[in-house]
C-alpha cells in the first residue's frame, strides 16, 4: 500500500489483525471481513489470553536489536521477510522453507524469487501482508518509515526487528531467525563458520604492523555521500587495516563536498554499486593518491550494504583491495 493510503487503510490493518488472531486457532482468514460480533470479541478476548499464558511465553523467545523481547509459542511456520538482507539471513538459517513473503525491487535468491511481494522500498501493502498471516514478521528498523512501522504493529504480528551495525549481528541475526523458527542447530553451523571466517580476516590484517590505508567509501554519487564512524561498513575497512577518512562524523551517513575528499586524500577510494561509471568523476583530481596509484574500485553491490549472507565474501574482497593498495603507495 503507498505510504500516503495508510490513514485510509487504517480500518482494514486492524480488521487483518483480528482475523490473525482467529488464524491461529485454525480458522482460515477472510480478507475483507467487516468488524467483529460481540461473539466474535469475546473470542478475541479468550485468544489473546490464551497468547499471553505462562505456557505460551515460556516457548521461544529472543531479544532484538530495538532491546524488544519477542516471544511465540511454537516455532514460526509462516515468515515474512521484510528486505532483502533478513531474506538472505532467514535462508542461512535453515529457514527458508518457511518464508511466505518480502518484499520486490532486489534481486533475492533463486529459491525464492517466486515469493509473493507485500510492497518495495517505498512502502508496504499492509493489506497484502495480513492476508498471507504471518506468525512472524522480520523487519528492518532504519528500513521501515516511522508511520508503516507503527501502522506494523497495529496488524498485532510478531515482528523482530533488525538493525545489523556490528558485523558480528550478522551471526547474531542469524541465531536469533533460527531459534525463533526452530532451526537453530543449522544457524548454529552457519554463524560459528561466519565467526571463523571473520577472526581470519581479523588476524591477517593486523600480523605485521601493516601501514593503515586511508579509504574514502561513496555511498552515493550526486549527492555526495559517505560513512561515519561506529558503523557496519566502518567497522569493516578498520577491520581491514585501513582508516575510514570520515569516521570521525557520527551520523551513519553523511553528505560531504569533493573539497573534504580533497582536504582528506584518501588511498582508495571504493563505492559499493553495478554502476561501472560510479567512480569515473573522480579521474578529474589527479592530485588524490587514490588517482594516482589507479586505486578506484568498485565493490559487490550486494555484499556490504546489504549485511546479508554476502557480507563475509564482501569483507574479503574488501581487505584484498586494501592490501593491494598499500602496495600500491609503497611503490
Amino acid at each position: 500500500m503507498p505510504l500516503q493510503a495508510q490513514d485510509r487503510a487504517a480500518g482494514a490493518q486492524d480488521r487483518g489483525a483480528r482475523e490473525a488472531v482467529l488464524n491461529s486457532a485454525g480458522r482460515p482468514a477472510r480478507p475483507g471481513a467487516g468488524a467483529a460480533s460481540p461473539a466474535r470479541r469475546r473470542l478475541l478476548l479468550l485468544g489473546g489470553a490464551l497468547l499471553a499464558s505462562p505456557a505460551a511465553r515460556a516457548a521461544l523467545g529472543v531479544r532484538d536489536d530495538t532491546g524488544q523481547d519477542l516471544r511465540l509459542a511454537h516455532p514460526a511456520r509462516r515468515i515474512v521477510a521484510l528486505s532483502p538482507q533478513l531474506v538472505e539471513l532467514c535462508l542461512a538459517a535453515g529457514a527458508g522453507s518457511r518464508l511466505v513473503g518480502t518484499i520486490g525491487g532486489a534481486r533475492l535468491p533463486a529459491a525464492v524469487a517466486s515469493l509473493p511481494r507485500v510492497g518495495d522500498a517505498f512502502g508496504l501493502n499492509l493489506e497484502a501482508l495480513a492476508m498471507l498471516r504471518p506468525d512472524l514478521v522480520l523487519a528492518w528498523r532504519s528500513g521501515t518509515p516511522p508511520r508503516q512501522a507503527a501502522a506494523l504493529r497495529r496488524l498485532g504480528f510478531p515482528v523482530y526487528w533488525s538493525e545489523i551495525r556490528d558485523l558480528r549481528d550478522v551471526g547474531e541475526t542469524v541465531l536469533r531467525i533460527g531459534e525463533l523458527a526452530g532451526t537453530a542447530a543449522q544457524a548454529r553451523a552457519w554463524a560459528e563458520d561466519y565467526a571463523r571466517r571473520l577472526r581470519a580476516l581479523r588476524e591477517r590484517a593486523h600480523a605485521g604492523g601493516a601501514a593503515p590505508v586511508r579509504v574514502f567509501f561513496q555511498a552515493w554519487p550526486a549527492p555526495l555521500m559517505t560513512i561515519g564512524g561506529g558503523q557496519a561498513i566502518d567497522r569493516a575497512i578498520r577491520l581491514c587495516g585501513g582508516i575510514n577518512v570520515f569516521g570521525d562524523l557520527r551520523a551513519p551517513a553523511a553528505q560531504v563536498s569533493r573539497e573534504a575528499v580533497l582536504a582528506r586524500d584518501p588511498q582508495l577510494i571504493v563505492a559499493a554499486s553495478p554502476d561501472p561509471r560510479a567512480l569515473q568523476a573522480w579521474q578529474a583530481f589527479a592530485q588524490l593518491s587514490a588517482v594516482r596509484h589507479r586505486r578506484l574500485v568498485l565493490l559487490d553491490p550486494d555484499g556490504l550494504p546489504r549485511m546479508g549472507t554476502g557480507t563475509i565474501a564482501a569483507v574479503e574482497q574488501l581487505c584484498r583491495v586494501i592490501d593491494a593498495s598499500r602496495g600500491a603507495a609503497a611503490r
